[in-house]
């Protein structure tokens, strides 16, 4: 069983009906390439704008039944095609930085917002999400249990894990951030440990702070056949593009079943540090 995954890897327009309309245009053309699901980068409603300004923030925030979001619930159904949309989301009293995913008949499976935002920068302004999410995708041939995190979610090992531990077989990304060896090692390493396939879909070059370069990880890191694998096994260029690629679920579930990563030698008991909220600032 193979799923192909579609990169919305495109310029954002100037307001909430531009970004609707390219990204309608951009499901077309990813169900054209025989796509089984499109992601967007991080926040597209705004193209990852975030005014600092709280009118001019909650002016631009939406509601998940927004008619934004409906378009995209509809055109799933239209186009028998999944589709995981990013926005940013109207919450009281902060508005969220939020991913839906609906399924090939336009059925809502997973609503996820960001937990670790980047309340350093722009993202202040922002709340947290509370919890990581998977549901079952179904892709026609069978279905495959997702989870997702967002952007700087990647770099802490907590988000993966828990998805891994919650059973995702695919983690998708949306992302809105340079994508340089360091950030691309983070990714790996979360395909590598959990045993989890790593999709993300990046703004490219032309975007403020970002280069492209989405990514599919597929977390087989060896093959008995061939030995040792190269995880990616696709990542885009920097230009502007709707770039589709194929994910071996078969060769991953076949990996898991036989591998030592993952829950298979943890020990959870000896990890309380790791959920102790009193420990804080041990770097300075």
């Amino acid at each position: 069983m193979k799923i192909k995954i579609a990169y919305i890897q495109l310029l954002p327009g100037n307001d909430l009906e531009e970004n609707l309309e390219i990204g309608k245009k951009a499901c077309f053309e990813a169900k054209e390439k025989g796509a089984d699901i499109a992601l967007f980068p991080e926040m597209w409603s705004t193209g990852y704008y975030i005014p600092q300004d709280e009118k001019k923030l909650n002016d631009l925030a939406i509601k998940k039944d927004s008619d934004f979001i409906c378009e995209f619930r509809e055109l799933t159904a239209k186009l028998q095609m999944a589709v995981g949309i990013t926005f940013l989301e109207a919450n009281d009293p902060r508005p969220l930085n939020s991913v839906i995913y609906f399924d090939r008949y336009g059925k809502e499976i997973l609503h996820y917002s960001k937990v670790h935002t980047c309340a350093f920068d722009a993202e202040k302004v922002l709340a947290e999400g509370d919890d990581f999410y998977v549901a079952d995708l179904d892709i026609g041939e069978g279905t495959v249990k997702i989870g997702s995190m967002i952007c700087f979610d990647r770099e802490f090992p907590e988000s993966a894990r828990i998805l891994m531990l919650k059973g995702a077989e695919l983690i998708l990304a949306p992302n809105a951030c340079p994508m340089e060896i360091n950030r691309l090692s983070a990714l790996r390493t979360r395909a590598y440990e959990n045993m989890v396939a790593v999709a993300t879909c990046n703004y490219p070059e032309g975007h403020p702070d970002c280069n492209g370069r989405s990514t599919l990880f597929d977390g087989v890191p060896w093959q008995e056949e061939a030995g040792v694998a190269d995880m990616c096994v696709f990542e885009a260029p920097g230009t502007p593009g709707v770039y589709v690629a194929e994910l071996d679920l078969d060769k991953l579930k076949k990996h898991r079943s036989k591998d030592i990563m993952g829950d298979k030698y943890r020990h959870p008991e000896k990890y309380g540090i790791l959920s102790d909220i009193s420990v804080k600032d041990v770097i300075n």
